[in-house]
């Protein structure tokens, strides 16, 4: 089986290898000439000559790139012909695309996919949205790119199912990032425990918190003891939001969820806003002393009366 691949970054460029070593036929493009098996989007649909199947193009692109990618296939692919989304979309942004893809005779999948950089290794996990028709043909591209046994590959549903379920998957590993990395903060603060990432290693088996995140919490930790190179911010996908999104629209609660995504928004205040409300309102009821905005030292509690 042979299909195209555009986006050739860190997870894109992995995928490629991964396909090809299991005997795939993958014509890559990405906007670094130096890594691509073609010059652009048409060269590379041109280089899909197999005639016993449809063109299949798998792409891999950035949020922002894909409806431009989109739209340029739909001009190069013929009826009958597949696009997989790859990339981190919105589901409600799927069935949209289907649609346009559609008016051409193109078939459409979303796929989310997971596995970062260890996925050419340990192979990635794939939540898929489409007819069961146009999966059942893409089986052998899933076939290469799952793990080895009987997990790692789900068709979630109709189209824009993959997306959704990935979505969700994102919103549960904010939470679980979030429990270990107060944890963390717990174990370092209370100066009991002698060796934090040794009780880290410790839970990867035998523990009911035990997982892959454990393990990469415990990697991170030996290259950096008390992970003092690292400054406390972190970005987020757009997922966690869209999970929090989902979930005021079924109301359906999320507490953890909602909790582990607005730690990262906190995560990138120099000053919070709100705790300086908060640190106020304690001096006023309770005569709590407060930091000075440019004196790091404490300042005088107001006079009761």
């Amino acid at each position: 089986m042979e299909l195209g691949l555009v986006g050739l970054g860190k997870m894109g460029g992995n995928m490629r290898e991964r396909m090809r070593a299991a005997g795939l036929t993958v014509v890559g493009v990405d906007h670094n000439a130096s890594i691509s098996d073609a010059t652009d989007l048409t060269d590379m649909v041109g280089k899909l000559t197999a005639a016993d199947q449809p063109k299949v193009v798998w792409v891999m692109v950035p949020v922002q790139a894909i409806d431009p990618v989109l739209t340029e296939l739909a001009g190069l692919l013929s009826e009958g012909d597949i696009v997989i989304d790859g990339g981190n979309s919105r589901w409600t942004d799927d069935i949209r695309r289907a649609e346009q893809l559609a008016a051409k005779g193109i078939k459409f999948v979303d796929c989310g996919v997971s596995g970062g950089v260890w996925g050419l290794e340990n192979g990635y996990a794939l939540m898929c949205g489409g007819d069961a028709e146009v999966i059942a043909t893409l089986m052998p591209i899933f076939e290469a790119l799952k793990p080895e046994g009987d997990f790692g590959f789900v068709h979630a549903g109709k189209v824009g199912a993959g997306h959704f379920a990935k979505m969700v998957h994102n919103g549960i590993e904010y939470a679980i990032m979030q429990a270990y990395a107060e944890g963390f903060e717990l174990l370092e603060a209370a100066d009991t425990v002698e060796s934090v990432p040794e009780v880290f290693d410790s839970w990867r088996e035998g523990t009911v918190i035990r997982s892959w995140l454990l393990d990469l919490m415990v990697n991170a930790l030996q290259e950096d003891t008390h992970l003092d190179k690292i400054r406390g911010y972190a970005e987020d996908s757009g997922e966690g939001r869209w999970t929090v999104e989902a979930a005021i629209q079924h109301a359906v609660p999320v507490p953890a969820i909602a909790a582990s995504l607005f730690a990262r928004f906190a995560s990138r205040q120099e000053d919070s806003p709100a705790m300086k409300a908060i640190a106020a309102m304690r001096n006023q009821f309770g005569g709590h002393a407060v930091k000075g905005a440019e004196d790091p030292s404490y300042a005088t509690p107001p006079v009761k009366h």
